[in-house]
C-alpha cells in the first residue's frame, strides 16, 4: 500500500532557524584543563606541610610567602628600607671603632690578651711562688726588615705582662668579696657596689702615681701605660689567696688573727718581689737590650738611683697599702657570736 503525495509541494527554501537568547547571565564557572604533574620533590614538600593552614601548598617557582604579608619581603621599598637600616648601623659601628681607637690602640689591647691555658697556670705560680724564677727579661723577636724588634707575646713568653689574669682576678676579688660577706652574714646591698668602686679606684689612682713617676723620671716607653695597667693587677691574685685562705683557717672570722696576716705577709711579699723584677725593665733601662727598637738607651748613675728607690717605694710600701685596704673584710653576726 502507498502513501499519497502531498497536495501541496515543499518550498523551495526553507525558513531560517531562530536560536533562544539566555536573559540572564551564567553562572557555571568555566571549565580549563588541570595543570601539569608537579615534580617528585614539590609533591613530597606538599605532602609534608599537609593539613598546616600556616603553610602555603601552591608550587610555585620562587620563595614561597604567606598571604598575610602580601609579599612584604619582595616589596622594592622594604627592601630599601633594609638597605638603608643597614648601611645606617655599618656606619654607626664604624664611628664607634674610630673613636674607640682614638684613645684605646685595639692591635696593641689584643697582644695582652694573647695567652694560653699553660700560660695562665705558670703565671699563677710564678705571682704565687717568684723566688726562684730566672731569667725575668723578657724575649725579643727581630722583624722581617731585620732592624725593628717587638717583644712577643704572653702566650710564648712567661715574663711578658697580660691582661686576661688581672681582668679574671679584678672581677674574681670583687665577687668573693661579696660571697665571704654574706656566708658571715655582713652583706648588704651596696656592698657589691662599694667593693668594685674602691677596687676601681684604687687601681687608677696606682697607674696615675706610677704615670706621674715615670714623667718625673723621664722614663718613656711605647707601651709603658698598658705594661703598668697589666702589672697592676697582679696584686688582686695574692688578696685573692689571702682571703680563701683565711676564711677556712680564721673560720668565718675574716682575715685578722695571726693566720691572717701571716698569709697576707707571705702573698704581699710575694707580690712585691714579682713587680720588683718585672717591672726593671720599664723603670730601669740600662741598654739596647731593655729596648724594643733596638736603640742605645743609657741611664745616668744618680738618675739610675732615684729609679731603683722609686721602684722600691712602688713595690713594697705603695703595694702594702693597698694590699691590705683590699684584703680587709667586716666581720659579721656569726663572728660576733662566735
Amino acid at each position: 500500500m502507498q502513501r499519497s503525495a502531498y497536495p501541496n509541494p515543499p518550498p523551495a527554501h526553507s525558513p531560517p532557524l531562530h536560536h533562544p537568547v539566555p536573559q540572564h547571565v551564567s553562572t557555571v564557572p568555566m571549565m580549563r584543563s588541570p595543570p601539569p604533574p608537579a615534580p617528585q620533590q614539590q609533591q613530597q614538600q606538599q605532602h609534608m606541610n599537609y593539613g598546616n593552614p600556616y603553610q602555603p601548598q601552591g608550587g610555585g617557582g620562587g620563595e614561597a610567602v604567606h598571604p598575610a604579608f602580601g609579599g612584604f619581603m619582595s616589596d622594592p621599598t622594604a627592601q630599601m628600607g633594609f638597605q638603608v637600616g643597614k648601611s645606617a648601623v655599618m656606619a654607626g659601628q664604624e664611628y664607634v671603632e674610630s673613636n674607640f681607637n682614638r684613645y684605646v690602640n685595639v692591635s696593641a689591647l689584643k697582644h695582652y690578651f694573647n695567652v694560653s691555658n699553660s700560660y695562665v697556670l705558670n703565671k699563677l705560680f710564678l705571682v704565687l711562688f717568684p723566688w726562684r724564677h730566672k731569667p725575668w727579661s723578657r724575649q725579643q723577636r727581630i722583624a722581617p726588615n731585620g732592624q725593628d724588634g717587638y717583644f712577643l707575646p704572653p702566650r710564648e713568653d712567661i715574663n711578658s705582662p697580660d691582661m686576661y689574669i688581672p681582668v679574671m682576678a679584678f672581677v674574681t676579688y670583687i665577687l668573693l668579696s661579696t660571697l665571704l660577706a654574706g656566708i658571715r652574714g655582713a652583706f648588704h646591698p651596696e656592698l657589691l657596689g662599694l667593693t668594685a668602686t674602691t677596687a676601681f679606684g684604687i687601681v687608677i689612682f696606682e697607674i696615675l702615681g706610677l704615670k706621674l713617676g715615670c714623667y718625673l723620671l723621664s722614663i718613656s716607653n711605647e707601651s709603658q701605660l698598658l705594661d703598668l695597667v697589666a702589672y697592676s693587677g697582679y696584686k688582686f691574685v695574692g688578696i685573692i689567696v689571702t682571703l680563701i685562705v683565711a676564711e677556712l683557717l680564721n673560720r668565718g672570722r675574716g682575715t685578722g688573727g695571726w693566720a691572717g696576716w701571716t698569709v697576707f705577709t707571705y702573698t704581699f711579699l710575694a707580690n712585691a718581689f714579682f713587680l720588683l723584677r718585672s717591672l726593671k725593665y720599664v723603670l730601669l733601662p740600662e741598654n739596647s737590650s731593655d729596648n724594643a727598637r733596638g736603640a742605645m738607651h743609657t741611664v745616668a748613675r744618680g738618675q739610675r738611683n732615684r729609679r731603683t728607690q722609686f721602684l722600691f717605694f712602688y713595690s713594697y710600701i705603695v703595694q702594702f697599702g693597698f694590699m691590705w685596704i683590699l684584703s680587709r673584710q667586716e666581720t659579721g653576726p656569726v663572728a660576733a657570736a662566735a
